[in-house]
This record gives structure tokens, C-alpha cells and sequence, in this order.
């Protein structure tokens, strides 16, 4: 038998293990004062078909996401392979997150990647504290998705590709 000390769990070493698990990588972004404000956010989740629901999760220390909160639309952008560059520049601390970044908005103020796999027109349903994170639950208002455009995927804190078998 194995055994695991559940004592033992080294912040680093947990963020390795958690970069074992490949995921996809979004963009939730909305229009402020007729500016595109956004971040990058791999930790997202299909949640709900009745009613249509998704989750991201946003860490505590976000400064971004206390601006997006309040707003009545949040455009939240499933980024293709070809978006590594447009996510890094979205993960920026500091400087245009948008530099280089092809968007678009949506008469509501939600804006979005273009050439995403999927855009979802999203609203705040409600938020979860957990840990250092906030659970984010957003209510699907209509959608776009491209089912055939290769999603970026991040697995061991790098981007890679999926390849069909």
C-alpha cells in the first residue's frame, strides 16, 4: 500500500501535481469605460445544462477580476492553439493585456478572442470562496462554438497540442 502524508503538502510540489492535469485555457473579458479588460483563466469548468452554467476559478489576489465582477456581461473566449502568445499577454501583471490581441465585443459588453473554439456571452451567477481562489459560477446567455479548431491546452506549465489517435 501506498502511503501519502496529507501533512506534507509542499506549495510548490502541489502546484506540480495540479500541472499534471491538462486543461484548457480562457479569456474572460468585458468592456469598461469602452476598453476591453480581461484575463487568462485555466481553471474552467461546464457545470450545468439546466440551467447553463460554467465555473472558473480567480485567485484572491486578482486585481483584474474586482473590476469585472459588477459587470451585467462577461465574454468568456475557449482560446485555440494558435492563442499561446494572446494568453501569456492576457496573464500579464502589468502593461496591454491587449496588445496584439484581435477581440471583438458584443452589443452587451462582452468581449471575446476572435478565432476561440467556443465563446460563451456570460453573467455572474454567483461566487464560492475557496482557499486563496474564488469558485465563479457564470449563467450562459448564447454561445459560439468552432468544435473544429484545436483548443491551446496547458499540461507541466507549458502549452502543447492535442494530436488525434
Amino acid at each position: 500500500m501506498i502511503e501519502i502524508d496529507p501533512t506534507a503538502v509542499d506549495p510548490a510540489r502541489l502546484r506540480q501535481a495540479y500541472g499534471c492535469f491538462p486543461s484548457g485555457v480562457t479569456a474572460v473579458c468585458a468592456l469598461l469605460d469602452g476598453l476591453p479588460v480581461g484575463l487568462a483563466a485555466s481553471s474552467f469548468t461546464s457545470v450545468s445544462v439546466h440551467p447553463p452554467l460554467v465555473s472558473v476559478c480567480i485567485q484572491d489576489t486578482s486585481t483584474t477580476w474586482p473590476r469585472l465582477r459588477g459587470q451585467p456581461r462577461l465574454g468568456v473566449s475557449v482560446l485555440a492553439e494558435s492563442h499561446d502568445l494572446a494568453c501569456r499577454t492576457l496573464s500579464l501583471k502589468e502593461g496591454d493585456r491587449f496588445a496584439g490581441v484581435d477581440w471583438e465585443a458584443s452589443s452587451g459588453g462582452a468581449v471575446f478572442v476572435r478565432g476561440s473554439t467556443a465563446w460563451l456571452d456570460c453573467s455572474v451567477y454567483s461566487e464560492v470562496p475557496a482557499g486563496d481562489h474564488a469558485i465563479v459560477l457564470l449563467t450562459i446567455h448564447g454561445l459560439r462554438a468552432e468544435p473544429e479548431a484545436p483548443p491551446l491546452v496547458f499540461h507541466g506549465s507549458r502549452f502543447r497540442r492535442l494530436a488525434a489517435l
